[in-house]
């Protein structure tokens, strides 16, 4: 049965079997009528319909209206989750116990977002518990994309009534491993549109007093530098756009923001305040928690106008991403947060985007 979607998406349009396994359209609505979809074919969001300050509902999230869409994506993450590894690893390699692994390069000289055939273009098994509540599993062989260890990961999406949805992360190893789990969704508060509006008038507030400067191949430079004084001190609030373009080595070498933000955090672990934006068109606001030590904050610099959901457009920075996660390369750094798994130990981790409106 067809049920009513506020996103006009069809159920139909995402089933298929793909991997030897059933896709489907999962839809969670909470008591405002706030709604989500999410697709099990790489955990998907498609659509997340929230209203502005008039009260008018729109998809604030880019994606595509079929599973094929979303499987032929020209940005393969686009709003997807990402594992084994969020982020880039160095020329695809690192040592663990002595012995080098090498993994898929998908990006420049690196590999990025756990490799082409990574969680983000996978079949997750899906269970919907209720009306707001979604989990989805998937077993990671061993060596899969070159990954040590089988991996267990279970991911859980949670509508509450405060407008928030929340994504919990819990996954196990039968063999030491590394894991740094995320999701890539790429948010338009204005609402997606033919063409979805830049998103440089979006006010965005970071809780961080550093960052994690990178090279010309978007890999760390080792440094951890403060944000005082540069293009990436939002902890006040400033327009995404009003420094995009400066003229600083950091900006160029990202082609705007692609760049982690080391969270202000009072313990380790804690779920905290990450980023707060606010759309001064519509009002939309947003606001990310989460326990990870670090946010890669992207600003959408690569797209090319290509189509998306229900007639939708995507141009260059009309979206925003804003990826929890551990820094990128940290298994070449030993110095950051480590993102080593062992067999017994319990990989979590939760990530807030709450969403309202500023009147």
């Amino acid at each position: 049965m067809e049920t009513q979607n506020l996103s006009g998406l069809k159920r139909k349009d995402f089933q298929a079997v793909i991997q030897g396994k059933e896709t489907d359209l999962y839809t969670l609505t909470n008591a405002h009528g706030m709604q989500v979809d999410i697709t099990n074919y790489g955990g998907a969001l498609v659509s997340i319909m929230v209203p502005d300050r008039n009260g008018n509902y729109a998809n604030v999230v880019q994606g595509h209206d079929t599973v094929q869409g979303v499987v032929d994506s020209p940005e393969p993450f686009l709003s997807t989750l990402i594992g084994r590894y969020g982020n880039r690893i160095c020329k695809g390699k690192f040592t663990m116990n002595g012995k080098e692994y090498s993994l898929a390069i998908n990006n420049g000289p690196n590999a990025l977002h756990g490799g082409p055939t990574g969680y983000h273009a996978r079949v997750w098994d899906a269970e919907q518990i209720n009306g707001q509540e979604l989990v989805l599993r998937y077993v990671s062989a061993y060596y899969e994309e070159g990954f040590p260890g089988e991996l267990q990961m279970t991911v859980k999406y949670s509508l509450t009534d405060d407008n928030e949805l929340v994504i919990d992360y819990r996954g196990t190893t039968n063999k030491k491993t590394i894991v740094n789990m995320t999701h890539h969704g790429f948010f338009s508060l204005s609402g997606i549109a033919n063409p979805t509006p830049e998103a440089t008038n979006v006010m965005l507030e970071i809780n961080a007093d550093f960052y994690i400067p990178i090279d010309e191949t978007s890999i760390p430079t080792g440094e951890i530098l403060k944000v005082e004084g540069t293009p990436f001190d939002f902890r006040t609030p400033h327009a995404v756009g009003e420094r995009i373009d400066a003229d600083d080595q950091q900006i160029k070498n990202g082609a705007g923001y692609d760049h982690c933000f080391v969270l202000n955090k009072k313990e380790p672990s804690e779920l905290s305040l990450a980023a707060r934006m606010t759309e001064p068109v519509t009002g939309r606001t947003m606001e990310v928690y989460t326990t990870e030590p670090g946010v890669q904050f992207y600003s959408d610099n690569w797209a090319t106008g290509y189509p998306g959901q229900c007639g939708a457009t995507f141009p260059r920075r009309s979206g925003l991403c804003f990826e929890a996660q551990h820094f990128p390369d940290s298994p070449n750094r030993p110095y950051f947060p480590s993102v080593i798994l062992k067999p017994g130990e319990v990989y979590t981790q939760k990530t807030i985007y709450k969403f309202g409106v500023d009147q």
